[in-house]
């Protein structure tokens, strides 16, 4: 198990960081432009935080730690997750998913978007989680790198199957066992992630884009080409391109990686590293063809008939935002019980209509079709089997890795 210290982050890490509150996820929400304002108050406060002396180091923990389970006489979940990650009703004052698992349980749910980056809300649970205390939280998401740095650590616990049903019997083969926890024995997905190539038809005008070569390799595209300011979409994407698995790669792989894309930039191909705000340029055509979330194709696309996008030959990166009960959690029964009803068919199909990420939930095609049949239809929100066959993750990083993988990547972009 991973020996908690505190953080002290290298350069590198710092300006990776401070892409993220930038341009990165972390910067806007799924849905709007919300999380931009937030990412200046982020930077001057969190990451202060964060790159300080840190808490005393605390021992190895077994994990699973938990409080007496106050479920049955406790009828309350509390859920922390990403800004606008959720369904809601036209008032904007109800999610009407967890309305309905109200209604049939009789379990209120505090439903708080109080997770805007994943370093950020880091910072925030740490010192508690450290000291052996409740976070004050039952249901916590984060990406998969966290996710699975807090589970070696010991600090979330392991759930129980028999609450878990739906979860166990519908959850999508793509996401059923990362590096990071095998076989999901301390976490389900939320949502996943899919890093795709995007374009503008238009600004293409008749040259062809396939794949991430064409991206590179294409004199017609020269300064017309963007690629993402997070290291695990740009350089997977990449790697996958020269024939190379995300999930097994060497370190001369990852330097080939990192020289392919130099050589596109010291030759004016690629345009700008950038977070969300790609989509501005894509639109406008300031992009003719861009690394890009799925996410965000999907809005693009609605709006405007030149945005459209590809799965290359070589595949694509997928990873996903997860829910995990934390140590000491009050309430991990009821917890469970909500993860659980996210796999069912119908929620899970309403969530999927109004956030539009992939869908980790098998047999939920018929029952979005009911709702809204385009993104039924849609291999961003439910992906086919040819897709869900390209997916790739990106294999878990060791703090040396991390640290000299993130230096390289922001030479790199000018970090």
């Amino acid at each position: 198990m991973e020996q908690y210290e505190p953080d002290r982050l290298s350069p590198a890490q710092v300006a990776a960081m401070r892409r993220s509150f930038r341009n990165g996820r972390a910067a806007l929400t799924r849905r709007s432009l919300l999380r931009a304002s937030a990412g200046g108050a982020l930077v001057a406060g969190g990451l202060g935080a964060l790159t300080g002396c840190g808490i005393p180091a605390a021992g190895k923990t077994a994990g699973g730690v938990s409080a007496d389970d106050h479920s049955a006489k406790e009828k309350t979940v509390n859920f922390s997750n990403w800004t606008e990650y959720m369904d809601v009703d036209e008032s904007e004052k109800h999610h009407p998913t967890l309305d309905a698992f109200t209604k049939r349980t009789g379990i209120k749910v505090k439903y708080t978007e109080d997770i805007n980056d994943n370093v950020e809300f880091f910072g925030k649970i740490k010192p508690q989680l450290a000291a052996g205390q409740d976070t004050g939280r039952d249901i916590i998401v984060l990406t998969d790198w966290l996710a699975g740095r807090l589970i070696r650590l010991g600090w979330v616990q392991k759930l129980d199957a028999s609450n878990l049903p739906h979860a166990f019997a519908n959850l999508a083969e793509q996401f059923r066992s990362p590096d990071w926890d095998p076989g999901r024995a301390y976490s389900y997905p939320w949502q996943g992630i899919s890093t795709v190539i995007a374009y503008n038809k238009k600004a293409l005008d008749g040259v062809e884009v396939k794949s991430v070569s064409d991206m590179l390799d294409n004199p017609k595209l020269k300064g017309r080409v963007g690629f993402l300011s997070e290291m695990r979409d740009s350089i997977g994407m990449t790697l996958l391109d020269m024939g190379k698995d995300p999930a097994k790669f060497t370190d001369d792989d990852y330097d080939a990686a990192i020289a392919r894309l130099q050589k596109a930039v010291d030759q004016g191909q690629i345009r700008r590293f950038s977070g969300n705000d790609y989509t501005a340029d894509l639109t406008s055509g300031d992009f003719a063809a861009c690394i890009a979330w799925a996410g965000d194709v999907v809005q693009l696309k609605a709006d405007s008939p030149d945005i459209d996008f590809i799965i290359p030959d070589s595949g694509y990166i997928t990873s996903s935002d997860n829910m995990l009960i934390p140590n000491k959690a009050r309430h991990k029964t009821n917890a469970e019980r909500l993860m659980d009803y996210y796999y069912e068919p119908e929620p899970a199909a309403e969530l999927a209509a109004y956030i539009n990420y992939v869908c980790p939930v098998d047999g939920v095609r018929p029952y979005l079709a009911k709702i809204d049949e385009s993104a039924a239809d849609n291999p961003l929100i439910i992906p086919d089997a040819a897709m869900a066959a390209k997916s790739h993750a990106f294999r878990s990083l060791s703090q040396k890795e991390e640290t000299a993988y993130e230096e390289k990547f922001a030479k790199l972009t000018g970090a």
